[in-house]
């Protein structure tokens, strides 16, 4: 290896790749990035594509945030933009398309945009890929892949929104309404109650899209609350108290979000004292991942029933086990759920879709951009968002 770090020129990228980060590892800021972007340009070269892409990415995210350089950052984050536009067509070549990987390449591309400054290819870019999922979404119907075909307009939808074009979120949203009605037909035929709800829940929001907080939303909401209501008496018939208390959460949230506000709090008060022994149990367990889990859900529980004070304890609690992003952002989706019910606020709660879009994709950095750019301008959510801080340890003066 020594003699490798003599003469890099002989290295693989591979080779050159794990120097750069030693390198860096060490300090060696200078050394180790001229080695990562040899390695860049040594995958480019061998036509590794995404590895390529990937380093670029970092090597140019490394000037931007830990050099603070952004006329630096540019170039390698263009140039990574471009391996991933390049990816992206390699993909859609496929006979089998990686829609995970296909996501992953769009999301890379439209984040670099936004962070340059490249409004243009930002909006050209976001065009493209919405048709582009659109004419997926299409291709999948005609085959009759229709969980494919509702990923696909999903992904669609959030595009053409991101381009602002009303017209197109209408067409899609009515796309995924029809697709969603015949996913709940199938899952309520099959006596799945738990698969009914979540899509009755997914339907709400596209109608939310169309239609705004009417009775059209309040009464797939409501539909989508009892089914999970049903689910929870399931689960707890078969002494499964985890899944009855997690079901009993998504019913009490949906109750809320329907307006059937009286309906929310007796199921949450029931939901908290069992959730309460579900916690109890995990720990004599020493199930650490599972009390965690619990205590953020027991958190969200306590919040829509009023018990504020207590909902930032079990949030704190939670966090001391389990303080990932993505805990982060379903408490914040939580705040945003209980103000949107509360106000009948479609503009709030189509940011609370979208955040739980992006969790699903697993982009937690998205969907906590997207949830905070709404608390920040909630003056009415003020001393919450403090609460909120003050459980994840954050100064208010940061």
């Amino acid at each position: 290896m020594r003699t490798l770090a003599l003469l890099p020129e002989m290295a693989s990228p591979e080779e050159l790749e794990h120097m750069g980060f030693e390198r860096l590892n060490r300090g060696e800021l200078k050394e180790g990035l001229k080695l990562i972007l040899r390695s860049a340009k040594r995958y480019e070269d061998e036509g590794k594509l995404e590895d390529a892409a990937r380093l670029y990415h970092y090597f140019g995210y490394f000037f931007l945030e830990r050099l603070g350089k952004p006329d630096k950052a540019k170039p390698p984050l263009l140039k990574s933009a471009a391996l991933y536009i390049d990816l992206i067509e390699k993909e859609l070549s496929n006979f089998d398309i990686d829609t995970s990987k296909l996501n992953e390449y769009c999301t890379k591309t439209l984040s670099i945009f936004a962070t340059v400054g490249d409004e243009k290819n930002l909006k050209k870019y976001a065009k493209h890929f919405a048709e582009m999922y659109e004419d997926l979404a299409r291709a999948y119907l005609d085959s009759d892949e229709i969980e494919l075909a509702i990923r696909a307009f999903e992904d669609s939808f959030r595009y053409y929104k991101i381009v602002g074009d009303g017209e197109a979120i209408k067409r899609i949203a009515d796309e995924l309404i029809t697709a969603y009605g015949r996913i709940t037909e199938e899952k309520v035929a099959e006596g799945d109650a738990a698969g009914a709800a979540d899509a009755f829940y997914r339907l709400a929001g596209y109608v939310l899209a169309l239609f705004g907080y009417d009775a059209h939303y309040v009464e797939m909401m409501d539909t989508a609350a009892r089914n999970y209501e049903k689910a929870s008496k399931l689960a707890y018939s078969e002494g499964d108290l985890d899944g009855t208390t997690t079901h009993l959460l998504k019913a009490q949230y949906s109750y809320l979000l329907a307006g059937n506000t009286s309906r929310a709090k007796l199921i949450g008060l029931n939901n908290v004292r069992i959730t309460y022994q579900v916690i109890s149990s995990f720990q004599s367990a020493g199930r650490d991942k599972d009390v965690a889990r619990k205590l953020l859900e027991l958190a969200q529980s306590l919040l829509a029933v009023g018990k504020t004070k207590e909902a930032f304890k079990a949030y704190k609690e939670s966090l001391n086990m389990d303080s990932s992003l993505r805990s982060h952002t379903i408490m914040r989706i939580a705040i945003l759920k209980v103000y949107g019910a509360e106000n009948r606020d479609s503009h709030v709660l189509s940011a609370v879709y979208d955040a739980e879009y992006y969790l699903d994709r697993n982009n937690e950095a998205r969907a906590i951009e997207i949830v905070d750019g709404v608390l920040n301008s909630l003056s009415e959510l003020e001393s919450l968002v403090n609460m909120l801080h003050e459980a994840e340890g954050i100064s208010q003066k940061e």
